[in-house]
């Protein structure tokens, strides 16, 4: 059976297998503070409809409350432990079904489990947050295994704490014109997917959102990671299949288990 991911922009994806949907840090808003959507139509309501949506961590791009009320009724959500603690309107969304997780963490959502892994990335809701919560990524285990990077760098325990996977959704930029540590850029993914070494590989997290008044400011940052990030893939790692989507877009993963 083969394991389908769309991409719906910035780092929000679904990703379908053994007949359970699974939605990555759901943001669905034109406009966020001072970011806009620069790039991909907005997800239709189809894109809210999941079994489990995961989020990273607490910032606002990933972490985004108005997104999440919007999810159906019943939903399964899992957050970094301390969420609720650290945004409060966390605790208005009584219509899903919330766990917090950390890194180590299993959860079984019908024919899949969710296994919770570390992610180097600072997991305040804010620079100056006073309450903090641990930076994930997740694997999503059924016919397939399926890494969601959230937002992270990379680190030196990367491949042996993901373990085996056969797909990586990987970030390979940003929302502004310079990125600060805890991210990945398209020669850092690359690296990372040389450690990860899985068959497939989808970039995210570029492409979508950038500062309002800021579209002549290196605007590279915004067009070229999802190039970069294929041509980088290319060399550092040329057995894995990259497979950049437009916003919307979906590929189809045959995965042998």
């Amino acid at each position: 059976m083969p394991v389908e991911i769309t991409w719906w922009g910035h780092a929000t994806c679904t990703v379908e297998d053994s007949d359970v949907r699974v939605l990555t840090d759901p943001l669905f808003a034109r406009r966020l503070a001072h970011l806009r959507r620069r790039r991909g139509a907005l997800p239709p309501p189809g894109a809210r409809r999941a079994d489990v949506a995961l989020v990273s961590h607490l910032h606002a791009d990933h972490l985004h409350v108005p997104s999440l009320a919007r999810l159906a009724e019943g939903t399964r959500l899992l957050v970094p432990r301390g969420a609720p603690r650290a945004v409060p309107g966390l605790r208005r969304l009584t219509h899903l079904h919330m766990t917090e997780v950390a890194p180590g963490d299993v959860t079984r959502i019908g024919g899949v489990v969710v296994r919770t892994v570390p992610a180097r990335h600072d997991g305040r809701r804010l620079p100056v947050g006073p309450h903090r919560s641990p930076a994930l990524g997740y694997v999503v285990e059924g016919e397939g295994r399926t890494y969601f990077a959230g937002d992270t760098g990379l680190f030196d325990d990367m491949a042996k704490e993901v373990g085996p996977v056969d797909v990586a959704l990987l970030p390979v930029g940003g929302w502004g014109p310079y990125l600060g540590e805890g991210h990945l850029d398209a020669g850092r993914a690359a690296s990372a997917l040389a450690r990860l070494a899985p068959r497939s590989a989808v970039p995210v997290h570029y492409g979508t959102y950038w500062p309002i008044g800021m579209d002549a400011v290196r605007p590279h940052e915004f067009h070229a990671p999802g190039d970069e990030f294929v041509r980088l893939a290319a060399e550092h790692a040329p057995e894995v299949a990259v497979h950049r989507l437009g916003h919307g877009e979906s590929v189809r993963l045959e995965v042998a288990r």
